[in-house]
């Protein structure tokens, strides 16, 4: 892939004051033809002989970005260097009268700006540069920071602290539909630091809502009580449809193994916590004469859960269907619920419209257990989990598959 080329017009020149120490002394109007001064009644090689005076001391300082530059970028350095001499009081003010963190060089002679600068701004240099022979130059002059006219947002669907299961999957998204080099540009800069080695890898799934997104998730589950930090570098990027407006970052994380063994042919869930059964229910999945109702086959996992949700099919005669205890896992409309009409079949048929029907008490027990990333497994159905079935079906490509789904994958 071709990285995004920044357009930023900043010119790295120097804004410079020199303070000049001559040691030149003239006596009796007679000089060295070597140029340093001569004391009367010495000879010429006397002359010659005696030591050169000290050369100039030159201080210099060089203002980075050079007052008067104008769409400078904010990633770009912003320092004030000194040839010589000290620097002290060094600030570059905005426009509101903040001062952008910075620090010195352990000689003073050189001041760096420890924090990006703000996009659309105008920042002020200030300050004072002393040279050796004592003489103070004030710093001095402003310059602009790019003003884009759009922008890109970010959002990660982990919150920061959060405890979650071994299948969640990271997910990114931007709120704009990005090309092919921007996708590149940002992944290049994605990171996930693990407490404990953890293979995985970054996919783009496909977007029918206008935006864009990409998830990590490991090749196999996540070990128990692996530390998760996640960082995604987007501010100041050049992504060619805006600019990137602000990093992102999150730590969570991975809470105790909890997998639902969700068997059609069984009509019952079994959950295993931490490689013990914890529950064994009676269940009714969809109804598999009916394509439209199959349960899907393959690994989901908990989305979200809610003590009520309005359900509706009006192609099946229901619209704001009041349903307990329900557990989210696609985005198709299959959860885990509570569903008291169904009881009778529970545990002997499938008779549901794709969800996994539990009688109240089951599906209160189940309920409080279950966390955001807990696995799914599905088994036993004639429909496989895709695409088609909403944004989260991470578990249901197979790895090499997903790893090619990388913006950096060499095909």
């Amino acid at each position: 892939m071709k990285s995004v080329q920044w357009r930023t017009a900043r010119r790295l020149l120097a804004g410079a004051v020199t303070v000049g120490l001559a040691g030149a002394l003239v006596a009796a109007g007679v000089t060295a033809t070597n140029g340093t001064p001569a004391t009367a009644g010495t000879t010429h090689e006397e002359a010659a002989a005696a030591p050169a005076a000290p050369a100039p001391v030159v201080a210099v300082a060089t203002l980075q970005p050079q007052p008067g530059t104008a769409d400078v970028h904010p990633l770009g350095a912003a320092r004030a260097s000194a040839s010589a001499g000290t620097l002290s009081d060094v600030a570059l003010t905005d426009s509101d009268g903040g001062t952008l963190p910075g620090g010195y060089s352990p000689d003073r002679t050189q001041w760096t700006a420890t924090a990006p600068l703000a996009y659309g701004e105008t920042y002020t240099w200030s300050g004072a540069l002393t040279a050796p022979d004592g003489a103070v130059t004030p710093l001095t002059g402003s310059f602009g920071t790019v003003r884009p006219t759009k922008y890109v947002k970010g959002t990660l669907n982990i919150d920061d602290g959060a405890t979650v299961g071994v299948a969640a999957p990271v997910i990114v998204r931007f709120d704009r539909d990005l090309p092919p080099a921007a996708k590149a540009e940002i992944e290049r800069g994605l990171s996930v630091q693990t407490s404990t080695p953890v293979e995985g890898a970054w996919a783009w799934l496909p977007d029918d809502w206008g935006g864009s997104r990409v998830h990590w998730r490991p090749k196999e589950y996540w070990p128990v009580g692996t530390q998760v930090t996640v960082s995604i570098p987007l501010y100041g990027k050049d992504l060619g449809v805006g600019y990137g407006r602000a990093d992102l970052t999150t730590h969570f994380t991975i809470g105790r193994s909890q997998i639902v063994k969700a068997d059609e042919d069984s009509h019952r869930i079994v959950v295993i916590r931490d490689g013990q059964q914890v529950m064994d229910l009676p269940a009714s999945y969809g109804l598999e004469t009916d394509p439209r109702r199959v349960t899907r086959n393959g690994t989901h996992i908990v989305m979200a859960k809610s003590e009520k949700v309005l359900m509706s099919n009006p192609d099946y005669g229901y619209v704001n269907q009041p349903e307990y205890w329900a557990v989210r896992i696609s985005n198709n409309g299959e959860f885990i619920h509570a569903n008291p009409a169904s009881v009778g079949s529970q545990g002997r048929r499938n008779v549901s419209h794709g969800c996994i029907n539990l009688s109240t008490a089951n599906a209160k027990a189940y309920f409080d257990t279950a966390m955001y990333g807990d696995p799914v497994e599905v088994t036993g159905s004639s429909v496989p989990l895709s695409a088609a079935d909403g944004d989260v079906y991470d578990w249901a490509v197979p790895w090499d598959q997903w790893k090619a789904m990388s913006a950096l994958s060499v095909s």
